[in-house]
Formats: C-alpha cells, structure tokens, sequence
C-alpha cells in the first residue's frame, strides 16, 4: 500500500507512533508585569496570570489528554494545576525540568533598560549570532533545544499514539515549533511571539513532525492582557 503524503511532498508523522504535543506557555506572571527577564528564577502569576489559566482550563474543560507535563518552575507549573483539575478524568500533572524556560545567567531580575546598559556586547552578539550566544552566566538558544529537545523525545517515546499536554515556557515552545519544523532559521526564533496561556499543537514522532497549530490565545479574546514577550527576546514586555 502506497503511504499518503503530506501537501508538502513529505510523509506525515504516523499517528499510530507519533504523540501529539498541545504545548502552553505560563500564564503572566508577576516578573512579566515588572517587565523582568525571569529565566529559571522562581517566580508566580500574577491575577491576570491566574485568570488566563482559567479561561484556558475553561476552553480545556472534559477535554481527553493521556498525560500532562509541566515544568517544575511555579508559573507553568501553577498554570498547569488550574487546567488540569479541569480535564477529562482530571489527570495528575507531571514535572520535567527538561522543560524549564532557559537560563538567562545574570540577567535574571534585570529590565531590558539595565540589560542594555550592562551588557551591550552581549545584545550584540546576540544580533550577530541569535543560536549559539549564551546569555552571560545561562544557555544560548542551542542549549536550550539540545536540553528541552531531549525532554520531549522522552515524553514521545512514552506515549505514542497519544495525546499529551505540556505547560512550559516561550523559549520551549519556540523548541517544539522547531521540532516540528526540522528546525527554524536563526533570524526567525525572535518573530515566533508565544502568548501567555497561548497553544501551540505540534505531531511528533521517531525522527519527523508536523506543525499543526501555534499560539492560539483565543480563549483570552474577553480580557486585557496576553503578554508576547520573554526571556528570549531582546525587548521588554
């Protein structure tokens, strides 16, 4: 039997072995409001964060997921208790800290005003080379994707076939579109804005994937905010 192929020309995952990813990014948090890189600093949600989780958990309501994952850091992992309780079965949340936003070294806490004033050579390697520069004393871009890459293909080799939900971060759910995608030029990481709450589906299997959909915030369309910015960006909240 001949296998179908994607519009494309490429074969699409299997979805009898391949999992399919609905990845969220954490509701706002407090350090999004004050406009601070947070990186792997603990911080929680903020009000608005904690009612962006639950017009998400109302979207999700009775809604079938074999799994769900977190990152161990509070804001993902707060919005992730919200959602779940709210789920089909109400599954228990898991933590990954493969899926930890990235670290952003010396820069945690800080403004992108005091970011520019302290470490200029570092915004302008930045420029030069998006990938690989390393946030001074934290991981680059590629750190990043090795580390939350691995993350994923544990959960995948978990559950084929299945659907799972992850809660996590901007700079994650820039991996998974990666993933995905094969990878995403370098200049492109910055234009993937990733809204608080926002979900992004992606199908991924042994070696292939398949975007599917990315940052539908639609469930935020009756409130005021849906912070875009993060600790990947060179610009503030």
């Amino acid at each position: 039997m001949t296998r179908r192929l994607a519009p494309t020309g490429f074969a699409a995952p299997d979805r009898a072995t391949a999992t399919e990813f609905w990845v969220v990014r954490h509701g706002e948090s407090t350090w999004n409001v004050d406009g601070r890189y947070q990186g792997q600093t603990d911080v929680p949600l903020s009000p608005i964060g904690v009612l962006q989780a639950s017009s998400l958990a109302e979207r999700l309501t009775a809604q079938p997921f074999s799994a769900v994952y977190t990152s161990d850091l509070t804001r993902a992992a707060q919005t992730a208790q919200i959602v779940a309780e709210r789920l089909h079965g109400a599954p228990p949340v898991q933590t990954d800290v493969g899926l930890r936003e990235i670290d952003v070294g010396e820069l945690a806490g800080l403004t992108i005003h005091e970011i520019r004033a302290r470490h200029a050579e570092y915004l302008q390697a930045l420029v030069t080379e998006p990938w690989s520069t390393r946030r001074p004393g934290g991981e680059s871009m590629e750190d990043l994707y090795a580390r939350s890459g691995d993350a994923f293909t544990r959960i995948q080799a978990r559950h084929p076939g299945q659907r799972v939900l992850v809660f996590t971060h901007g700079g994650v759910v820039r991996v998974a579109v990666g993933l995905a995608l094969g990878g995403v030029p370098a200049n492109a990481w910055a234009r993937l804005s990733v809204s608080n709450t926002s979900v992004t589906r992606v199908l991924l299997g042994a070696g292939s994937g398949m975007l599917l959909g990315f940052n539908d915030d639609a469930h935020l369309e009756s409130l005021l905010e849906a912070t875009e910015a993060d600790d990947v960006l060179g610009q503030a909240p």
